[in-house]
């Protein structure tokens, strides 16, 4: 990137959760690379942190549970407030939740739809008033393909990523005409930490390969490839964008796969 491009975030405050690894942490260094200040939260620490201090160094972590209200109304926003203004908001914190309905175990349901659509809705909710006072910025929510669609014994983890994406778009809705936009950005399986854990069990050999086949481009996606759509989303060049659920998926929900494309020799 050239030091123009380097620049187009500078002097924004950009809030992130789920910044320790992964897609959170992918879009804040995407962010701090492109000049904003990163106020970031996660119930883990981050290994790297320092990288984003480096190039944002007015940036400040925090270990906060987003589903607590009170330590986000009492911990984290005395933070956003000194640092002045919160013009980005992506909640990138979420776990997998599987099984279904007959064999998922209540705290199981309970804690996959609190972290993931609860606490979305809550870390949101605690610096949106600063956005409506300045009458604008740019909230993003990470969702997922299979809160567009469902997967097999995906229950608790579609419901609630269904969930997201209608509360992104109500947001557009209610906060729009105070020159606030919300985007859901949709991701296809991603190669994180989260996603490994599920994959790598023994017995998904089969499964993991399933996967990789329905993205049409044949592999699994990079946080990077993330954090350059989550830009988009949070820069000027989107500033007539809002109310959408976008796949960043590698196709894989594109339509369903047989096989077919082989036989035809494009291999």
């Amino acid at each position: 990137m050239t030091s123009a491009q380097t620049a187009r975030l500078e002097n924004q405050v950009a809030f992130i959760t789920g910044a320790a690894s992964g897609i959170g942490y992918a879009c804040a260094l995407r962010y701090a690379q492109e000049g904003a200040t990163i106020l970031g939260t996660d119930i883990q620490k981050c290994p790297e942190w320092q990288a984003i201090v480096d190039l944002a160094p007015n940036s400040r972590w925090l270990n906060v549970d987003t589903t607590d209200e009170a330590a986000l109304q009492n911990e984290l926003l005395p933070i956003a407030k000194e640092l002045g203004r919160v013009d980005i908001v992506l909640t990138a914190a979420g776990v997998p939740g599987g099984l279904a309905v007959t064999d998922i175990p209540m705290d199981e349901w309970r804690r996959t739809i609190d972290i993931n659509l609860t606490g979305t809705m809550l870390a949101i909710r605690t610096v949106l008033p600063m956005m409506i006072e300045a009458r604008s910025g740019s909230i993003i929510t990470i969702a997922s393909v299979e809160g567009l669609e469902g997967s097999e014994g995906g229950s608790a983890y579609n419901a609630s990523k269904g969930g997201v994406v209608l509360l992104t778009k109500n947001m557009a809705m209610d906060y729009g005409r105070l020159g606030i936009r919300a985007n859901a950005i949709c991701p296809g399986f991603i190669d994180t930490p989260m996603l490994r854990s599920v994959l790598d069990m023994d017995g998904m050999e089969d499964i993991k390969k399933g996967i990789i086949f329905q993205h049409k481009l044949k592999r699994l996606g990079q946080p990077e490839e993330l954090a350059g759509v989550a830009y988009f989303l949070a820069s000027k060049d989107s500033s007539f964008v809002t109310g959408h659920a976008l796949p960043v998926d590698g196709g894989y929900v594109a339509g369903h796969m047989y096989g077919i494309t082989e036989m035809m020799g494009y291999e």
